[in-house]
């Protein structure tokens, strides 16, 4: 197999990619309160989304489909922080409250 530079790094990155994106999911699940369960996915999704369509990219090359993803990846890095913000904007709108850890101590 003819393995080129561009092809190991783009795997690196798409590797990277999926993994943080399991790390989100697993944050989403595992923590107490919506605020920080936005977070981990809010975060995970930028940068498992990102990673994984730079590898894309690179995997492409200079072509049609690199140019549209990278317009994607532009769209993503925009509407994903953006989106959190909402949503937590919203939350402490509707007056849920934050999980403190003192809160997480008292239940013990």
């Amino acid at each position: 197999m003819d393995w080129s530079i561009i092809d190991v790094v783009s795997w690196v990155l798409i590797i990277i990619g999926g993994f943080s994106v399991i790390a989100g999911a697993i944050g989403v699940l595992r923590f107490p309160d919506v605020y920080t369960r936005m977070h981990a996915a809010s975060i995970t999704d930028t940068l498992g989304a990102g990673t994984i369509i730079v590898g894309l990219i690179l995997q492409a090359g200079l072509t049609l489909v690199s140019a549209k993803l990278f317009l994607i990846l532009i769209f993503i890095f925009f509407t994903s922080p953006t989106s959190s913000f909402a949503l937590a904007h919203a939350a402490l709108s509707s007056g849920i409250k934050p999980i403190l850890d003192n809160d997480l101590l008292k239940d013990d």
